[in-house]
């Protein structure tokens, strides 16, 4: 699991952490996630990692134009 967290996240190590968090928003959490408390608690890092990644990806719309020809990408499906 630690390897995959590693791959995923791209955390070179893991970091052993203490936090109080309110019972009911753990307990709405995990009901979410259907995940104990750890893994609650990394897709709750993860998340926000990723709002994080959109919003800096938000920031260079417009930036960039993009042309393709949609026959030609699915050509390359095949």
């Amino acid at each position: 699991m630690v390897q995959h967290m590693v791959g995923v996240m791209g955390m070179s190590e893991m970091r052993k952490i203490t936090v109080e968090v309110p019972e009911d928003t753990l307990t709405l959490a995990q009901e979410q996630t259907g995940a104990g408390v750890t893994e609650t608690v990394r897709a709750g890092l993860r998340k926000l990692a990723s709002i994080r990644a959109q919003q800096e990806l938000r920031k260079l719309r417009g930036t960039f134009k993009f042309s393709f020809d949609l026959d030609e990408l699915r050509e390359d499906r095949e």
